[in-house]
């Protein structure tokens, strides 16, 4: 990794009242910059409530860590005064990492503090998921990324997977389609890469990508749902992602879907995970003689083709999403739903179907996701832009 001075992104714990109130203050005007800018300081006084004098010194604060800068010319004011110079936010110095490990392969990426994916590659296991093995290749992805971008300076790497993820230790603490379990990522990727790391799982990092970046800007409670080898789901209200007691939220692998007909690990006939998962999506494909491999994106492929099989398992597939989605919204009742499912992202139809299961009273809240062609990407990376935007004065220069 280069050695540049930069901020950097780091978790500590806040035991003051002011500070929270400052740490909240900054995190709402980044926020409105992010959301709103080019915007003057007059406006995001107004938007967040926040005096002039405080919202002009967060700003200068911005401005020396180099997130965000004076937008080109000054709006001349109708009367007396200084014209009032709209700031924005500057994505053009600064870059965070992303790693997505996931069954088949492990996504690295580079994201601007937009949201954005710069560059990205996918490294496959090649039948290899040993957890130090995958993180170290991960790593070394990564380098290559920044290498290839000498402009970019790195904030840090957020790290997103399926399972069990505890964010607070930053460590996977199960993962059974990889076989892993209490793997300290935080510590092995930190010590790696020599970048703070940030860690945890990606259907609650796609939770912040949306409400960051995505179509739930702005919505007050955000349900997603993730539906790909891994089956899984987050809920956020009030800006606030649910992890639970060691992030424990959003583990419904083996909620039951109705109509189900798989035998799960478990015992039990019709869980989530074992109905809905790419692999159970390929192995029907493969009785059906659709396809040979294990690339869900094959039955795709073969829908657009005109296969009349392969269009009925997508669609018959996100119909049973739609179901356990409602099953999901009669309990929570968010505002928005959002669905990352290869089906849903690719074809009309299954969004039709994945609405119809939801049913027409609730079908408009739930779109697909907003990151159809990087969602991986987007996941690790927006784990650590969520720090960033949460805490933004956390970011202080110093060698990295």
């Amino acid at each position: 990794m280069p050695r540049t001075a930069a901020p950097t992104l780091s978790s500590p714990i806040p035991r003051v009242a002011d500070r929270d109130r400052r740490r909240t203050s900054a995190s709402v005007v980044l926020r409105s910059v992010l959301e709103h800018g080019p915007v003057a300081r007059s406006t995001i006084a107004r938007l967040t409530g926040l005096s002039p004098a405080s919202v002009t010194d967060y700003c200068a604060r911005f401005t020396e860590l180099g997130l965000i800068r004076e937008a080109a010319a000054p709006r001349r004011s109708k009367g007396v005064g200084r014209p009032h110079v709209p700031v924005d936010l500057d994505d053009s110095r600064f870059v965070v990492g992303g790693v997505h490990v996931a069954v088949p392969h492990t996504t690295v990426a580079l994201l601007d503090l937009r949201g954005r994916v710069v560059a990205e590659r996918e490294l496959k296991h090649s039948g290899d998921t040993e957890p130090y093995g995958v993180l170290a290749r991960a790593a070394d992805g990564l380098a290559a990324l920044l290498d290839a971008a000498p402009g970019s300076r790195p904030l840090g790497v957020g790290f997103a997977a399926g399972g069990w993820v505890d964010r607070d230790s930053g460590t996977v603490v199960e993962h059974p389609l990889l076989g892993w379990r209490e793997v300290p990522v935080r510590e092995v990727l930190g010590a790696r890469t020599g970048l703070p790391v940030h860690v945890d799982g990606h259907a609650r990092a796609l939770v912040n990508a949306e409400r960051l970046f995505g179509r739930a800007r702005g919505s007050r409670s955000v349900l997603h749902l993730f539906v790909g080898n891994v089956v899984d789901a987050a809920f956020a209200t009030h800006d606030e992602v649910h992890h639970g007691p060691r992030s424990q939220a959003g583990t419904i692998a083996h909620m039951p879907v109705p109509g189900g007909t798989e035998t799960c690990e478990c015992g039990r006939v019709g869980c989530l995970q074992v109905e809905l998962s790419e692999r159970t999506l390929c192995r029907r494909a493969r009785d059906a003689g659709v396809i040979q491999g294990v690339n869900p994106m094959h039955v795709v492929a073969a829908a657009g083709a005109g296969d009349r099989v392969a269009v009925r398992l997508l669609v018959e597939r996100a119909g049973a999403v739609g179901r356990a989605a409602r099953l999901l919204l009669d309990v929570l009742n968010p505002e928005t739903v959002v669905v990352t499912e290869m089906g849903v992202v690719h074809r009309e139809d299954c969004l039709a179907a994945l609405r119809a299961g939801v049913g027409d009273e609730r079908s408009a809240a739930v779109v697909p996701t907003s990151f159809p062609h990087s969602v991986l990407a987007v996941a690790g990376g927006s784990v650590a832009l969520d720090v960033l935007y949460r805490d933004p004065l956390a970011a202080s220069p110093e060698a990295i």
